[in-house]
This record gives C-alpha cells, structure tokens and sequence, in this order.
C-alpha cells in the first residue's frame, strides 16, 4: 500500500495540535516553536502532493479508500483535484505565517481583570483548524466533508471568543461582551447552514444509496441514478444554503465583520483566508457535480446576490471607520467576485474564481497581518488615530501600499489575473452582470486608497511619532506573500495548469460550453 499522504498532511497539524496543547504552562515559547514545527512540516507534505499531482491526470488524484461506516454506506475517501490541491496548499502555505504573526498574541495580560489567556490553546486551536481545513479539501466522500464542515467550527468558536483582539477600544467587560456576541453569531449562523445541509445529505443518501461521490458519477454515467428535478434542486438548495453562509454570500454574510473584527488579527486572518475558501470550494465540488441540474436553474438567483455581494460589500468598506472591519467588507465584496466566476459557468469564469481564492488568500492575509502590526503599535483600530505613519515606518507603510494596492487588484499582482478572468468569463455569458461587476472595482480603489491616505499620509500624529518599525520576525511574515503577490501576478501559469483541467470537469458535469465569439462574416 503506498503511502497516504492526504492523511498524513491533515494529520499531522491534528498530531501537532495535541502535542501542542500538552506542553507545561510554565513552557509558553515551546509551545509557540512546537506549533511552528509542526505548521512547517505540513507545508513540506503539502508541497509534496503538490509536486506529485499530475495535471493532466486522472480527475481524483492521491486518493484513498477505507470503509468506516459500512451499514450506513459511509467511507473514508480522499482525492484531491487541481482545484483541491492548489487550497491545500494554500492552507498549508498560510498557517506558519498565521503562527508567527500571532506569535504574542496569547501572551498573557498583566491587568488585574483580565482574563486567563492559555498560550498553548491559542497555538493548538489554529493547528485543529488546518488539519480539519485540510481534510475538508481532501474529502471525497459526502458525509464525511459533512462532518469536517460542521467540526471546524468548534475550534474557531474558541479562538473568536477566547482570544478576542486587544486594541478594543472599550472597556475589557465591554470587549469581553463583544468577543462572545461575534463567537456566537458565528456558530449560530454557520451551525444553521450545517443543519440545513444535513437534512439535504440524509436526503442524497435516500436518493442515491451512498456518499461517495465517485460512486454518484458512475451512477449518474450509466444512467442507473435518476433523481426527479424538484428533488435534486430541493437538495442544491439545501447544499449551497450552508455553503452560502460559510463563503458568505449576502444576506448571509452579517457574522464576518463581527468576528473578524473581535477577533486577534491572525485568526482574522484564519478566517477570511482559509475558513471561509470551504464554502466557495464546496459550491464547486459538490452543488456543480452533484446537482448539475439544480446549478444551471439556480444560476441567475446566485448572479444578483453576487452581484449585491460585490457592489454592497464594496460600498460599506469605503464607509468604515475601522481598519478591521474595513477588509472584512472588502472580502465580502471578494467572495461575490468568486462566487460569481462559479456560476458564469465558463471556463475562463471558474478558473478565475478558483485562482481568486489561492490570490484572494495571500493578498488578504498580506494586508490583514500587515494592518495588524500596525494596529499593535498604536493600539487602536480607528482609522482617524493614525496619520503620516509613512514617515516614521517606512518599511511597514509600503508592506500596507503594496498589500492594499493587491486587494485592488492592481495589474502585476496576482489577484489582478482572478478579477479579469472572472469579468471575462462573466461578460461572455451575462454581459450585463460583468458590466454592474465592474463597479466594485472602482470602489476597491477608493476604500484602499482613502485607507492608506488617511493612515499613513499626512502630518504625523502625536501617537504615531514614536512608532517602530517592522522587525524581523514581521517581515519574515510580509516578505514572502508581497513575494508570492508579485510572482503570481506576472507569472500565473504554475496555478493555472493545475487549475485548468478540474474546470474543464466541472463544466462538463453542468454540461455547459464556453460561448463562442459572434464574428460577423466577411462580405
């Protein structure tokens, strides 16, 4: 038997984790490197499967096989697409540098009524999430992602609410009260997205007589699985609905700037970049493949409330006065770009989209971590409190340029590439959905560009005159992501030859063309 190596990447952060939470409490900084360790040698695995992936392959690669439930049908299968390994290794990519970003963020607070903040938990719980992140890319089998989907938010309910951010500007009873409000809106919305997906599994497995979706394609290929349409689009409803908030998709999207904000920069960060890539991941593997049918009927619903992602999320960013809050808006507004390159259904739209949450992934964890430093130094996460940083830390005000100018999508740099495939494959199918898209790209200049002048231009304020630099242990954070920014956005061929094929069997299981040119014949 050849070795599992899709097991062995989500295991060993979940190994790392227990090690992690198991070091004495007098033994902090161990348990800070432990959890590096362990982060970092994930990235080698995943970078393995990365360089073993054939793109031009078998659809499901690395895979494995087990039986676990057997009287339920319920099997233990893994794979990985292009589009699944490129997430993975984008989880794997991102956690070390989540760690080390974090890396005083549990420390614990020398105030009277503050409370107990365990260094090792904080450290444990990130590594909990990659490992279940992780396996939900791999997951092959419908109950089992099931499981992962719901699972992931244990941890993360822990990490918003026990490790809230420590530049609230109210009182600790008041960022207390905060911190929990954001946890449990969190889980309340995305436990209720899970309920609604179960009902629909438990429903496919009547349908079907099994979870593995290997088994629901052969069925469907020779014809032995035939599901009544107001069926099949009952269960897409019930499918994209959790997958709607996890991603999230307005109206459904009110629980991200709450807990993004709240919490520490980091696991903002955690997120927005990892947690988040799940929904618009699971819209691609499983409501396209699964209910190919139900996708092409739904698709001009999803159109508009994209589109009221991009143009809404877009519109409240330029309006916020907290640097935070600010970006997880520009996300929302992100998140309606992916979701809308999904449902183009182009190929030049889903690679795109596929490539925008690997880019969208670095960009906004370029500029979160960055605006994070930011945000240690002074203490504040109001925009007025700062002004003419530029002058007294250079280095940390063209970190925040050059991530914002990503979030803009700024040509050069990767997320450009996304945005203009997914318009492409948007303006050749809905024209009018492309041209209200464009919009939110006009808007993302203004919200980045106000942001960076209002912070970092200027007379420098009193509170900002004695403001340090970037360290080393925060550029070694920053450097390699504007480095991955820039490589990229000029050379993106390395993600789009491993993207490219799984699109093309995304399209075919929605069995859908790319329209052709209309060339007006030569008289």
């Amino acid at each position: 038997m050849s070795f599992p190596l899709l097991t062995a990447t989500a295991a060993l952060p979940a190994i790392g984790a227990i090690a992690t939470a198991a070091v004495p409490a007098a033994r902090r900084t161990a348990a800070k490197w432990l959890a590096l360790l362990f982060s970092l040698a994930t990235l080698v695995l995943a970078g393995i499967a990365l360089v073993r992936f054939e793109p031009g392959g078998a659809r499901y690669q690395l895979t494995e096989s087990h039986a676990w439930i057997k009287d339920f049908g319920v099997r233990y299968e893994l794979g990985v697409d292009g589009i699944g390994v490129a997430l993975l290794a984008l989880t794997a990519l991102l956690v070390p540098f989540v760690i080390l970003a974090g890396w005083h963020d549990a420390d614990p607070l020398e105030t009277k009524s503050s409370r107990w903040r365990p260094t090792q938990g904080f450290f444990a719980l990130i590594l909990m999430v990659e490992a279940m992140v992780i396996l939900s890319f791999e997951a092959t089998d419908v109950f089992l992602f099931y499981i992962l989907f719901e699972a992931m938010l244990i941890p993360m309910y822990f990490l918003i609410g026990g490790f809230g951010d420590r530049a609230h500007t109210g009182s600790d009873e008041n960022a207390a009260a905060q911190r929990s409000y954001a946890a449990v809106k969190f889980l309340l919305y995305n436990l209720v997205g899970g309920l609604i997906m179960l009902a629909a599994v438990i429903g496919l497995y009547v349908v079907a007589g099994t979870f593995s979706l290997s088994e629901i394609a052969e069925a469907r290929a020779n014809g032995s699985l035939s599901m009544a349409t107001s069926t099949e689009r009952w269960l897409f409803l019930g499918f994209f609905f959790a997958f709607a908030v996890k991603a999230p998709l307005w109206p459904l999207h009110t629980w991200l700037p709450n807990a993004m904000g709240e919490a520490t920069t980091p696991v903002a960060v955690l997120i927005t970049a990892v947690v988040d890539k799940v929904g618009t991941f699971a819209m691609l593997r499983f409501c396209l493949q699964l209910f190919p049918e139900a996708s092409k009927w739904a698709t001009p619903v999803i159109l508009v409330l994209a589109l009221i992602s991009i143009v809404y999320g877009a519109l409240l960013a330029v309006g916020q006065r907290d640097i935070k809050r600010l970006i997880a808006y520009a996300s929302i507004s992100h998140f309606g770009f992916i979701i809308l390159g999904i449902f183009a259904m182009t190929s030049q739209g889903q690679s795109g989209a596929t490539l925008y949450m690997v880019n969208h992934g670095i960009s906004t964890a370029a500029l979160m971590l960055v605006a994070g430093f930011l945000i240690t130094r002074r203490g504040s996460r109001l925009i007025a409190d700062y002004g003419g940083v530029q002058k007294v830390a250079p280095v940390l005000a063209g970190t925040f340029l050059i991530g914002g100018l990503a979030t803009l999508s700024l040509p050069g740099l990767s997320p450009f590439v996304s945005e203009f495939l997914v318009l492409v494959g948007t303006f050749s199918s809905y024209p009018a959905a492309g041209i209200v898209a464009t919009t939110g790209i006009v808007l993302a200049a203004l919200y980045v560009l106000v942001l960076y002048q209002r912070t970092m231009t200027g007379p420098v304020k009193a509170e900002v005159q004695g403001m340090a630099d970037l360290k080393a242990r925060e550029l070694v954070v920053v450097v390699p992501l504007i480095a991955l920014l820039i490589f990229l956005g000029v050379y993106p061929k390395p993600l789009t030859e491993i993207v490219n094929p799984a699109v093309q069997h995304t399209l075919s299981d929605v069995q859908k063309k790319d329209p052709q040119p209309e060339v007006e014949a030569a008289k």
